[in-house]
């Protein structure tokens, strides 16, 4: 299973950052390019433990269900509602919001396990560091698919 602990993983992942453009088009949703790198950055300070945000009570009684849903092969499903604390302006700088993208990744990949955060996300609750790898991956690469990438 592709994660970010995995060197060919990561390699891939800033490898198609690299082809946005401050003109990337989105396929679906309603984030423009640079709001969608700075939700994934969010997202992955959160996995670094630099973002600890509550536990949403409904996550606590249906992700049980997902999870293992979430974590598998399948890719993510269009249009998934995003928490409101991971939606951002629209007038987000492009160039600063890929940097810190590719250097968010590499900081998770470089951290390692040991490095990972042990604070549970705010749907899901508590993840091993492979889960949280998992996660990341599938959450990144789903955003690029979204922006044809």
């Amino acid at each position: 299973m592709n994660n970010l602990y995995n060197q060919s993983d990561v390699s891939e992942i800033i490898d198609r950052i690299d082809k946005l453009t401050s003109n990337s088009q989105r396929q679906w949703g309603k984030m423009n390019v640079a709001q969608m790198l700075a939700h994934c950055n969010v997202s992955m300070e959160t996995a670094m433990g630099q973002n600890n945000m509550p536990r949403v009570l409904i996550g606590r009684f249906i992700a049980p269900f997902l999870k293992k849903q979430v974590l598998g092969d399948m890719p993510f499903r269009k249009n998934s509602p995003t928490d409101k604390s991971y939606i951002f302006p629209v007038d987000l700088d492009f160039e600063e919001q890929k940097t810190k993208a590719k250097a968010s990744i590499k900081k998770f990949y470089e951290g390692g396990a040991s490095k990972c955060t042990t604070y549970p996300h705010p749907f899901f609750g508590k993840l091993s560091p492979g889960e949280w790898a998992r996660f990341q991956y599938k959450h990144i690469d789903h955003h690029l698919r979204q922006f044809g990438v």
